[in-house]
């Protein structure tokens, strides 16, 4: 019995864990995150968890967000999954966005929309590696902004690259990018910044 016993709790012991309180909270915490519809065997891969659960739990999210008529909405698009905003709350969403032009940018998203300026055509993960943080939100809200946009993917990584915008330049005061003022007198080791962040990436 001692020795049922030392293998049962070595087989559980060798269970991946989720790496969330539970398979629910590990589900929406992703979903929150991501800037397109991820699959269900892609959650299931990421989470230690059979396909077949992560399906009924995301069956379960999706109900209870319907069930409490609130501002967002859980769907299923293009064979994958991703969190929406209720196309009942649509007017108050857009004129959130068209207010929100005029709304000062944060800290952040001003260091962001800055290397981006600098570094474009760049990827979120250089522009992080960069400042050092997650730059998901930020990104997003300068999108949103209209200040950058996507300049197609990278060729080794396929990562998404961007760039900024015409509207950029109107409210930067310039009428091109070679009106930026130099950042060589700033930013003097900007070829060997460059190499350490291309290790760093791979």
């Amino acid at each position: 019995m001692e020795n049922e016993t030392q293998v049962s709790e070595t087989v559980i012991d060798e269970v991946p864990s989720i790496g969330a309180p539970s398979l629910k909270a590990g589900v929406e915490a992703i979903l929150l995150v991501v800037d397109e519809p991820v699959s269900a065997i892609t959650l299931a891969q990421i989470t230690n968890s059979p396909e077949i659960e992560v399906l009924k739990t995301l069956k379960s999210i999706q109900k209870e967000f319907d069930s409490r008529e609130g501002g967002i909405t859980l769907r299923e698009i293009a064979g994958g999954w991703r969190f929406y905003t209720n196309e009942h709350s649509g007017e108050v969403v857009e004129r959130f966005l068209k207010d929100g032009q005029t709304a000062r940018l944060t800290q952040a998203s001003l260091e962001t929309l800055a290397v981006i300026a600098y570094k474009q055509p760049v990827s979120r993960g250089r522009v992080a590696a960069i400042r050092g943080v997650n730059v998901d939100g930020v990104v997003r809200t300068l999108l949103n902004r209209g200040l950058i946009e996507e300049a197609g993917s990278d060729n080794e990584s396929q990562a998404v690259l961007y760039k900024t915008t015409p509207y950029f330049l109107e409210r930067v005061g310039i009428a091109n990018l070679d009106e930026l003022p130099p950042v060589a007198d700033y930013l003097p080791n900007m070829a060997a910044l460059d190499s350490i962040i291309d290790e760093s990436i791979i």
